[in-house]
């Protein structure tokens, strides 16, 4: 671990048995997960109680919070009844430029949306970063070979059915690492926290996501150089437009082959 972690409280389940029909489900939990920067309160989000540390640290540097992951200094992970907070305690460089960042989220977001409480819908149009001057090409018959895998790789998914995934594939098309949430942003983000922590070139791979490929998705990408998605869905047209500006390649699946989408 790169910074220090403390865990205080009793962890949530994940999941619930409920009663449907005549049958016992399992349905995935979603509880209020709350971002403190330096005890200054950043934002709430619906989220799966699992993998907190790779989903604050990926929070964090997705969010442009911090920039690498040794401004951070120390991370509390405190479990109530109302909920989690994950209490970061950032480099003094990095705070003041939260204090005086323009882009505001309001408190709560929804596990749906990963944009929620932007200051101003102009915030949807500034320009991405670009990844690379060379758009990546991948192995769509590797990335249909991880694709089939992605569902082995889906432990919370296979009891509930009902939460996304996103996976890191190498160039040979084996899944690395997987992260699942109820909302898609929150698996990358996740993911993306992992992929930091484990010091994953992101020059070596892609991100695949169980799920459609929307804004936010390639925003959080192209903030962390992912140079290609596949997404199991396809892309909204707003994605499209934001990837080729940021350089991303975007990839779906169409019936069993995985084809690239473009403009």
């Amino acid at each position: 671990m790169i910074f220090p972690v403390t865990i205080n409280g009793t962890p949530s389940a994940l999941m619930q048995n409920v009663v449907a029909g005549k049958k016992t489900w399992f349905v995935a939990e979603e509880i209020p997960v709350a971002f403190v920067f330096n005890q200054r309160n950043y934002s709430i989000m619906m989220a799966t109680p699992d993998d907190l540390v790779d989903f604050g640290l990926g929070f964090s540097l997705s969010e442009e919070v911090i920039k690498h992951p040794n401004e951070v200094k120390s991370l509390e992970v405190l479990h109530s009844k109302k909920g989690i907070d994950l209490k970061f305690k950032i480099s003094i460089e990095a705070i003041e430029k939260l204090d005086i960042k323009q882009r505001k989220r309001n408190l709560v977001g929804s596990a749906s949306c990963g944009l929620c409480g932007l200051e101003s819908s102009e915030s949807l149009y500034r320009i991405l970063p670009s990844v690379g001057k060379v758009k990546m090409k991948i192995d769509t018959a590797n990335a249909e070979k991880a694709i089939s895998a992605l569902h082995e790789n889906q432990l919370l998914n296979s009891k509930t059915h009902s939460v996304h995934a996103a996976a890191w594939v190498n160039s040979s098309g084996e899944i690395i690492i997987t992260r699942e949430d109820v909302g898609r942003h929150n698996a990358l983000d996740k993911l993306l926290g992992a992929m930091a922590l484990q010091s994953i070139n992101t020059a070596n791979g892609y991100v695949l996501m169980s799920s459609r490929c929307s804004y936010e998705i390639v925003e959080k990408s192209a903030k962390r150089g992912i140079k290609a998605i596949v997404s199991i869905s396809g892309p909204t047209a707003f994605a499209l437009r934001k990837a080729n500006e940021a350089n991303i390649t975007l990839y779906s699946l169409d019936k069993n082959r995985v084809i690239e989408i473009k403009l």
